[in-house]
């Protein structure tokens, strides 16, 4: 497994991106539904954000599985980040909980200034 793979600060830090992009892609979602179904104009909007909130689910999946198994989290924790994928926006909700609860490592460490 690659490196980059079982770093916890890199988990966490693509675990953070994708849980955001996650949470973008589904705004875009709604939005092209809303055109499509209320405004009844056009359906460009589904069609695209569609695909792209898709592979970001899958993607914000992944993620969240290999984040378990790094940072060592709960069954119920690990439940909880998956749960998070299905209603909009609890992504970064997750994300920001997981973080003010030490689940998610904050920063990278930075070494001391010589002097």
């Amino acid at each position: 497994m690659p490196a980059a793979l079982t770093d916890s600060r890199t988990v966490a830090r693509v675990f953070r991106v994708v849980a955001i992009a996650e949470a973008v892609s589904w705004v875009l979602l709604l939005a092209g539904m809303f055109v499509k179904w209320v405004l009844k104009t056009t359906e460009v909007g589904v069609q695209v954000a569609g695909p792209v909130h898709g592979a970001v689910f899958v993607a914000y999946v992944v993620v969240a599985l290999v984040a378990w198994r790094v940072l060592g989290w709960s069954l119920g924790t690990a439940f909880l980040a998956l749960a998070a994928s299905v209603p909009p926006l609890c992504t970064v909700w997750f994300e920001r909980w997981a973080q003010r609860t030490g689940r998610l490592p904050v920063g990278a460490t930075a070494p001391a200034a010589a002097g």
